[in-house]
């Protein structure tokens, strides 16, 4: 090797294995140990301007935050931005993004309103992870019901959302109309509960015509578990333009009406177990009251 410990003589002819070792995929280290160059500068003169092989490269963890933080800041983010939003420290947002434009500079008041809103979103992301956990508690608490449990929470739910008689009107039937998924399979439940046999029921859907009724109705019959071929015919909506609806969107499914047929001994059940449940709590709250 034409060079002695501690000083390298004829430095263009080593650069030149260097650069044939580099080009053959040798690593910084193997031709480090090839040619015995242990000093670190001379081994970046030798090796300079020369790419290392695709395999020497390994992943970057900060790759994303990288990429990410020139993407804010070519939108115009400021470090202290780009730090509160990626976590990472303004010396290396300095690092990734210095060959960059540097973003004019906003008007102060319009600065406070992006930092205003960037906390409040913020906070809004806070609170909705509270929400989500305060919920899924609560779900975890209710566990299985049991038939009596199931048969007093149906008759609340009918009488707050099923129809009723009327001393002016005696319509002693079962119909139950609702928009929520959850709420038309705990009432089907609760006819199982009661004996009711799906053959006794009788659907249809109630939407807005601006909606997609094919996939609402098809919806519905999955649901229920009736075939769409057995519901009733829909009911449509008329749109009204000086009303701005806000059920809108593939999450619009419009109304469910369930209605049991031959079910007038079946309503005067419903009605007398909820004057039961009135009655008992009006005995209870007299009892705590004295």
């Amino acid at each position: 090797m034409a060079h002695s410990h501690g000083k390298y003589a004829d430095f263009e002819a080593l650069r030149e294995q260097a650069i044939a070792l580099r080009r053959a995929g040798l690593s910084r280290r193997q031709i480090r140990d090839r040619l015995h160059v242990h000093n670190n500068d001379i081994l970046n003169r030798l090796l300079e301007g020369e790419a290392p092989p695709d395999w020497t490269k390994r992943p970057n963890a900060k790759d994303d935050l990288r990429d990410r933080a020139r993407e804010l800041r070519l939108q115009g983010w400021t470090y202290d931005q780009i730090q509160v939003e990626l976590g990472c420290s303004k010396s290396s947002i300095s690092l990734w993004v210095r060959d960059l434009p540097r973003p004019e500079r906003r008007d102060p008041a319009e600065q406070a309103r992006l930092a205003g809103r960037k906390r409040w979103e913020h906070e809004l992301a806070i609170r909705d992870e509270q929400r989500q956990k305060t919920k899924a508690a609560a779900a975890e608490q209710i566990g299985e019901l049991s038939e009596r449990e199931l048969f007093l929470l149906g008759v609340g739910l009918y009488w707050a959302e099923g129809g009723k008689d009327k001393p002016y009107d005696r319509r002693e039937n079962v119909a139950f109309v609702n928009s929520d998924p959850g709420m038309i399979e705990v009432f089907l439940a609760w006819l199982d509960l009661l004996g009711v046999e799906r053959s006794r029921l009788r659907c249809s859907v109630m939407i807005h015509e601006t909606a997609d009724v094919a996939a609402a109705e098809q919806y519905w019959s999955d649901l229920v578990g009736v075939d769409r071929s057995a519901f009733n015919k829909t009911t449509i909506k008329k749109h009204n333009p000086k009303t701005v609806r806000k059920n809108v969107g593939s999450s619009y499914r419009g109304c469910l009406v369930i209605k049991v047929l031959k079910g007038a001994e079946l309503y005067r059940r419903i009605e007398g177990s909820w004057y039961g449940i009135v009655v008992s709590v009006r005995e209870t709250d007299q009892a705590n009251r004295t």
